[in-house]
């Protein structure tokens, strides 16, 4: 008899864990890279590393109410170089990498959580620059900055205008001041801001050439589930108001 009571306690314990298991698919603790972007991610410390609380900026915010909403756990981490934390997010089952252009050569590579903001695409000039342009064609003869791994940069070089390259976007804008390149090719807001805070402010925007959304990019073994949870958690939050709170508290 009591062998039998055994039998039937351990069964029930069973059945109620793989309730819990498939009531809880929140219970996946996900692992989130992003990089030194402001005003959307960036180290309070303004170094290439930092962890959770010392984090900050609108995306940060933005994917830290959407995780608190949604009732789902997570480690942030700021790694530098992005083509490092973005190989991670690729490979890595229950990892994530934000913010990232939704881009349709990186659609099936990845699941998305999102729009967080949008990200335009411009060059931008000295302020006394003399060039003037009405399409991307046109800066071909033009020495073009750009930043390492990052979208802007790849569609630049698929289109043949072969830009240079730096590791940190904030380099070009000192480049551009010396001389060292004629345009910038960057993202709005966030090329303004990078500039300011090395001291370069008066830039102009020669061209607007895309305008782009960013995302949370989630390793596609991510479950279905937690992806849902979290996409409906941010668009409650963008309907309550909450994600133009944040940007507002940034620019």
């Amino acid at each position: 008899m009591l062998k039998d009571l055994l039998l039937a306690l351990a069964s029930s314990s069973i059945l109620l864990a793989g309730s819990a298991n498939a009531a809880e698919p929140s219970g996946t603790s996900l692992v989130l890279l992003t990089e030194n972007f402001p005003p959307y991610n960036m180290a309070k410390n303004g170094k290439n590393f930092a962890r959770d609380e010392n984090i900050e900026g609108i995306a940060v915010d933005i994917v830290r109410e959407t995780f608190k909403q949604a009732g789902i756990s997570y480690n942030l981490t700021l790694r530098f170089p992005w083509e490092r934390i973005y190989k991670l997010a690729l490979e890595k089952p229950g990892y994530g990498v934000f913010v990232m252009a939704r881009l349709p050569e990186r659609e099936a590579l990845f699941k998305w959580v999102g729009p967080i903001g949008p990200d335009d695409w411009v060059l931008l000039a000295k302020a006394d620059s003399k060039i003037q342009l009405t399409d991307l064609e046109q800066a071909r003869s033009y020495k073009i900055g750009a930043y390492k791994g990052d979208a802007i940069a790849q569609t630049l070089e698929k289109r043949g205008l072969k830009p240079t390259i730096v590791l940190r976007d904030q380099d070009n804008a000192q480049k551009l001041m010396d001389g060292q390149i004629d345009l910038w090719a960057t993202g709005d807001p966030a090329g303004r801001y990078l500039a300011r805070q090395v001291g370069v402010s008066g830039l102009k925007t020669v061209l607007r050439f895309n305008s782009a959304q960013l995302y949370l990019a989630l390793n596609t073994e991510v479950p279905d589930e937690v992806v849902a949870k979290l996409q409906a958690a941010l668009d409650q939050l963008r309907q309550d108001g909450v994600v133009d709170q944040i940007m507002a508290r940034y620019l």
